[in-house]
């Protein structure tokens, strides 16, 4: 096969690059819905290992790559799972079966706090796993010049690997920040990276907003 001298491996550009969050919304933080109908201890039990990934690593991480793309003029971007209309009727099958529902205009569906869109920065609203099966993004990625899409959020298992990989087959440069992502377990979450790392670029946020402030 001929070597076409390409490679994941690459720092992002400044001008074509892209920071996405994706699902870092209300509907699963511990008072949201995706957790209403549970108890305190039973959160525990069952959900405490990702609350406490997300408040003592993935958050923090995710507002250092918010803060270095915003000083840095990178594009911030935001996809959350929210329905187009207040019954759901226009879910996913697989949404419907999963009860993966945030209706329009609810506060499940906004970001969470700690990371909230700022002035004009482009939020999506999807309902499929992956961001580039239910909505413009790709159309608008392409308006935007982007080539070198920074990927961030929840699941790493889930929404954030499918988006890895479709970004990948749709012609982008991946570049996943490993420790501003979380899921439900340790092992899912280092299998996720160990499955997907062949769609992708990983390194951590440090090495990331090390790029980025080249920029300035």
């Amino acid at each position: 096969m001929k070597d076409f001298g390409l490679s994941r491996d690459v720092p992002v550009e400044k001008g074509k690059a892209a920071l996405l969050f994706i699902d870092v919304q209300k509907y699963s933080a511990p008072d949201g819905g995706a957790y209403a109908h549970l108890g305190p201890e039973e959160i525990e039990a069952t959900y405490g290992y990702f609350f406490r990934e997300m408040r003592e690593r993935a958050i923090p991480n995710m507002q250092r790559l918010q803060r270095a793309a915003r000083a840095a003029g990178v594009e911030v971007m935001y996809t959350v799972i929210e329905s187009l209309t207040e019954d759901g009727r226009d879910l996913s099958l697989d949404y419907k079966i999963s009860r993966l529902f945030c209706p329009k205009g609810s506060r499940d569906a906004e970001v969470l706090d700690e990371i909230a869109p700022i002035r004009d920065e482009i939020l999506i609203p999807k309902t499929s796993s992956s961001v580039f099966v239910s909505t413009h993004i790709h159309y608008v990625l392409g308006n935007l010049g982007v080539k070198y899409l920074i990927l961030a959020g929840v699941l790493t298992d889930q929404c954030v690997d499918s988006a890895v990989r479709d970004a990948c087959d749709l012609g982008y440069l991946v570049t996943l920040a490993t420790d501003a992502c979380a899921t439900l377990s340790a092992v899912r979450h280092e299998s996720a990276l160990a499955n997907n790392r062949g769609y992708c670029r990983q390194v951590p946020t440090e090495r990331i907003v090390a790029e980025l402030a080249a920029f300035s």
